[in-house]
């Protein structure tokens, strides 16, 4: 069934159910950034598999709404159908409500299903709608009636975090949380976000793809903590585990009637941010506080537990990658052209050979030549293009291990380049040295230090239209609220960068058609010795940076002394767990520039 096909049956129950617009999110019960295959409700009534957009669906218009690092892709995903590419001009707006308003008129009715959509964006949409005589229908939810060969939600299990990873206890976790609790005079605790959910119970899973998450809910009554959850995921030895730390399994369904049946004189604390208006309605308490999730800000603080493991997961990775780029050159030399796609799987060949190797902690993005400027570019099998010995490769990727979540972007040159792509390298390089050697005080913001990775690519007006940088987690999703590096001024942006974060510091630059440039390695945040009142930022991933690209005359000496530095350690740390081949491959790629 092609796209075309899809409309007309969705469009069918829309005139069934008196329904004149459809708004379909990138969303699920959970508000996760990666779907379970079974939520993926927009990519397969339109098209466009990229991990943000939302569609909307009238009975003559089908559009998407999709934000700069998706323009590309989407263009090309869609260009067969009737859905239409709707450029955001900020990302993470629903700037689709105003097209609505302009397009539908009064005493129309507007259907989404509000169990996979965010309480603050539905109480928005209700207000915007409702100043325009527009209707909305919460309770639209086709997809179970037209998606014939809609997947099945996991049933995989859910198993143990060791502590001797998580550096606390589940009980400790809990214990602080109810301290939270405590703070803000909350008698129950609805915990809505799987990444939460999985950090403070030493748990994992493989509900979602890359993410070691599974599907869940918990409940922090006044005495008891409740994981609601399919029962068949947890085993018997694990739950008199959970039993003896006060934890009690329930059905996940019956998260429903657990709500709505708390006493309504009680008070509950949620996270706004990923609780589902749908769940939200249960809810009858009369003192509803809505706040920023407390476990999402005690987990983006990595205890030094955390951080030793991390380090140890950064080498595995890096070895993982000495082997695969040494692989790329022989095929190369060979005369062999393997595909972008070919490249991602052979990626996950040398990860799994790493102790410890869960899954890629996202899908890689590997894009030669002109694809290398999608930004998020996935390579499939059928469309991918051959590389060959000749231009630019950029190498996005990662891991998830047992001690940790690696991220790690990569541009090298498979030939002699251009000055033009030159002078774009060295640009994004600089910036990526002001980032990683920047000193700041505490308080600073995201927003204040991603100047420092932009600057060089400004003289040139030219600029980059992701973010510098995202959190991490420990062995969870690789994109981590709240802390970012980045020029907007959403709330990433505006997070302080606090002592034990970790995050991504990853400049670009992309020219279409033509290249795309970035290099990116993960930090961790740490006080200076000699005044904990300043901050600075400890690069974690080791892997060579190609010098065959940089244009040493605009280098200043600091910043080739960083370069030189950094190759130093990343050759004393990888060589010792590497072959001789390996190590003279790698004693040649982190030779000093001169």
């Amino acid at each position: 069934m092609d796209t075309n096909d899809k409309l007309k049956l969705l469009r069918a129950e829309m005139l069934r159910q008196n329904v004149d617009a459809m708004i379909v999110p990138t969303g699920d019960p959970h508000q996760n950034e990666y779907l379970p295959e079974y939520y993926k409700s927009r990519s397969w009534i339109s098209g466009f598999t990229g991990s943000a957009g939302t569609a909307v669906i009238t009975m003559n218009h089908a559009g998407v709404w999709t934000d700069s690092r998706y323009f590309l892709q989407a263009e090309m995903q869609m260009a067969n159908s009737e859905f239409q590419l709707h450029k955001l001009n900020v990302q993470g707006s629903p700037e689709y409500a105003d097209w609505l308003v302009e397009h539908l008129g009064s005493h129309k009715v507007v259907g989404f299903d509000a169990h996979v959509m965010p309480l603050g964006l539905v109480n928005m949409l209700q207000v915007t709608f409702d100043e325009a005589g527009i209707s909305v229908k919460t309770d639209f939810e086709p997809f179970d009636t037209i998606w014939q060969d809609r997947p099945a939600l996991s049933e995989a299990s859910v198993f143990e975090l060791d502590v001797t990873f998580a550096g606390a206890s589940r009980a400790e976790k809990i214990a602080r949380m109810r301290d939270e609790m405590r703070k803000h005079k909350a008698e129950y605790y609805l915990v809505t976000a799987l990444d939460d959910i999985a950090w403070l119970l030493n748990l994992r899973g493989r509900d979602i793809e890359c993410n070691p998450v599974f599907i869940s809910y918990v409940l922090f009554s006044p005495e008891k903590v409740y994981l609601f959850i399919d029962k068949n995921k947890v085993d018997a030895s694990l739950t008199d585990k959970l039993q003896s730390d006060n934890i009690f399994i329930k059905d996940y369904e019956a998260i429903h009637h657990y709500v709505a049946e708390i006493n309504a004189e009680s008070s509950i604390l949620i996270s706004p941010a990923s609780i589902s208006y749908g769940l939200y309605q249960q809810i009858k308490c009369r003192d509803i506080i809505q706040k920023d999730s407390p476990i999402m800000l005690a987990k983006s603080i990595k205890n030094k537990v955390e951080q030793g493991h991390i380090k140890n997961a950064m080498i595995k990775d890096g070895r993982a990658l000495t082997h695969f780029f040494m692989w790329l050159e022989d095929a190369l030399k060979q005369g062999k052209t393997p595909t972008e796609y070919e490249l991602s799987r052979q990626l996950i060949v040398f990860r799994s050979q790493q102790e410890g190797y869960y899954g890629e902690s996202f899908d890689a993005i590997i894009g030669y030549r002109g694809n290398g400027a999608i930004i998020h570019y996935k390579p499939e099998k059928e469309t991918s293009v051959p590389v060959h010995p000749e231009g630019v490769l950029l190498v996005d990727s990662g891991g998830q291990y047992t001690d940790g979540t690696t991220d790690i972007t990569r541009t090298i040159a498979l030939s002699e380049v251009s000055d033009e792509i030159k002078d774009h390298y060295t640009r994004v390089l600089k910036g990526h040295i002001a980032v990683a050697a920047a000193i700041f005080p505490k308080g600073t913001r995201g927003i204040q230090l991603d100047t420092l990775a932009r600057q060089f690519l400004w003289q040139k007006k030219i600029t980059y239209s992701h973010g510098t940088g995202h959190g991490v987690g420990f062995f969870l999703n690789v994109h981590e609220p709240p802390q970012g590096i980045t020029n907007g001024l959403g709330e990433r942006g505006i997070t302080i960068i606090a002592p034990g974060s970790l995050t991504s510091n990853e400049p670009g630059y992309y020219k279409q058609d033509s290249h795309g440039i970035r290099t990116e390695n993960l930090v961790i945040c740490h006080e200076t010795k000699d005044n904990p009142d300043f901050l600075y930022f400890d690069t974690v991933t080791v892997f060579p940076i190609d010098k065959t690209m940089i244009d040493s005359s605009i280098m200043l000496p600091d910043e080739i002394n960083w370069l030189n530095s950094y190759h130093q350690r990343v050759y004393d740390e990888l060589a010792p767990g590497l072959d001789d081949n390996a190590r003279i491959w790698l004693k040649a790629k982190c030779e000093p520039l001169g």
